[in-house]
C-alpha cells in the first residue's frame, strides 16, 4: 500500500528491543510508522529504569515489559512470539532502538523479501565501514567468517541486528540464547533448516552512545554458541 508516495506494508511486523532508550525511542518509532502500521509494531522494554516503556505506549504501539533486564535474545523471542501469533504477518523485521538503524530502509528489506528469493535478509553495513569503530569492524569481519563457515552462506555482516525474517522460519526455530548471541543462533539454525539467507546494503550509523555489547562476555557467549552448534 502506498500513502502519498510512502510504502506501507500491512503484512510485515517489527520488533524493537529497547533498554533505557527514552531519548531516542519516540523518533525511531515515528519513522517506523511511516512504513508499518502501529498494530504490527512491538517494543520489548527489557527492564528499563527510564521512561522507555511509557514513551513507546504513547506512540501507540504494542509494548511488552520485562521486569528485569534479560538480554536482547530474550527480548527478540518475546516480540517474535507476539507477532508470529498475529494472523496475516508474513515476516518480522528487527530494528534496534538506539537510532543506529534507519527505518527509511525498511522498503529495501521488504521488497527483496517480496521477490520470493530469500527467507531471511540481513542488513549489510560492511560496504562502507568508515564510520564504524575499529574494534567493531574487526569483530564483525571475524565473526562473519565463522558464521559463514557454519551456515555455508557468504555473510558479510552476520552481527547486524537489522534484518527481516520470514514468520514460518521463526515458528520453525527453537531459540535458546538470551543475549546478543541469539542473532548468530538464528542464522545458524535457519541455514541448518534449509532456509535461504540474503542481504541488502544499509547505512553504517554510529553516534556517541555507549555500546551495550560487553566485548569479553559476549565474545565468550559467541564462542560457546559456536561450540554448541556442532551438536544441534
Amino acid at each position: 500500500m502506498s500513502l502519498y508516495g510512502v510504502q506501507m506494508f500491512l503484512d510485515i511486523g517489527v520488533v524493537v528491543p529497547a533498554f533505557n532508550e527514552e531519548s531516542k525511542i519516540t523518533s525511531v518509532l515515528d519513522r517506523i510508522k511511516k512504513h508499518i502500521i502501529p498494530e504490527n509494531i512491538v517494543v520489548v522494554d527489557d527492564g528499563s529504569s527510564d521512561l522507555t516503556a511509557e514513551m513507546a505506549k504513547d506512540a501507540g504501539v504494542h509494548v511488552i515489559s520485562h521486569p528485569v533486564n534479560s538480554g536482547k535474545g530474550k527480548s527478540l523471542r518475546s516480540g517474535f512470539d507476539r507477532l508470529t501469533d498475529k494472523p496475516g504477518i508474513k515476516a518480522v523485521i528487527t530494528i534496534d532502538s538506539d537510532g543506529q538503524h534507519d527505518p527509511e530502509e525498511i522498503p529495501g528489506f521488504v521488497n527483496k523479501f517480496y521477490s520470493g528469493e530469500y527467507d531471511l535478509i540481513l542488513g549489510d553495513r560492511m560496504t562502507d565501514t568508515s564510520h564504524m569503530p575499529f574494534l567493531r569492524k574487526i569483530t564483525n569481519r571475524v565473526t562473519s567468517k565463522v558464521i559463514s563457515g557454519l551456515t555455508g552462506c557468504k555473510l558479510k555482516d552476520s552481527q547486524s541486528g537489522y534484518r527481516l525474517i520470514k514468520s514460518d522460519l521463526l515458528r520453525s526455530l527453537d531459540l535458546k540464547s538470551d543475549r546478543f548471541d541469539a542473532e548468530s543462533e538464528i542464522l545458524i539454525k535457519a541455514a541448518r533448516n534449509n532456509y535461504s539467507i540474503g542481504s541488502v546494503k544499509i547505512k553504517t550509523i554510529y553516534s556517541e552512545e555507549t555500546s551495550k555489547i560487553d566485548p569479553c562476555k559476549d565474545t565468550l557467549r559467541f564462542l560457546k554458541l559456536v561450540f554448541k552448534s556442532f551438536f544441534w
